[in-house]
């Protein structure tokens, strides 16, 4: 379930790069990874989403709020999107957009379903959706522990990889080598950032 972005979100010269892709992908990885290899430059920025989960849940650094918190934060215009997935609130704060107004690149974890809020937003909006096969997918979440074999094999068996809907994506697969994988994300926000001048 989605929502309604923030109406004041406006025209901006930047760019805004949504990543996102199935459980499994090595989406957070490889922000993690690119977010290192940007350290330092200015155009750039790798934005803390604001969730409703604890702290110490593992996965990305996301500042942790509460139900009635975010409600707060959604009502007093904090966020220029937000949406609901697998029982938690995720938003992306509106201060993104004076990142934008200066023609940097900002990056954002998301989400497939909440796209279309994305692109209401954001006149410019990148899709970098990170796959891999489902033999690679399977493993990874196996390793983790989480689900049982026939839970994860339901999971990916529910719907396709690929974005659906008129969007500008890359496509990112991430079945073989992590520094292959990062190479390309460096490679896709090197090519953003030129265009964002």
């Amino acid at each position: 379930m989605t929502h309604e972005p923030h109406p004041g979100a406006g025209a901006e010269r930047g760019i805004m790069v949504v990543v996102v892709g199935p459980s499994g992908a090595g989406k957070d990885t490889l922000m993690n990874l690119a977010a290192r290899r940007f350290s330092g430059r200015d155009n750039v920025h790798f934005i803390r989403r604001v969730i409703t989960r604890h702290r110490d849940a593992g996965g990305e650094n996301h500042l942790s709020v509460s139900l009635e918190g975010f409600a707060a934060m959604e009502q007093s215009g904090s966020f220029a999107v937000w949406w609901e997935a697998h029982g938690l609130k995720y938003g992306i704060p509106a201060e993104v957009s004076v990142a934008l107004s200066k023609g940097h690149v900002v990056v954002a974890n998301g989400s497939r379903s909440a796209l279309y809020r994305f692109q209401a937003a954001f006149p410019r909006l990148k899709v970098i959706n990170v796959t891999a096969s489902a033999e690679v997918l399977a493993g990874r979440l196996e390793a983790r522990g989480r689900e049982t074999h026939e839970d994860i094999m339901a999971r990916l068996a529910r719907g396709p990889l690929t974005v659906r809907g008129d969007y500008d994506v890359t496509e990112l697969d991430n079945s073989g080598s992590l520094e292959e994988a990062e190479q390309k994300m460096i490679a896709i926000l090197e090519g953003l950032l030129a265009e964002a001048r």
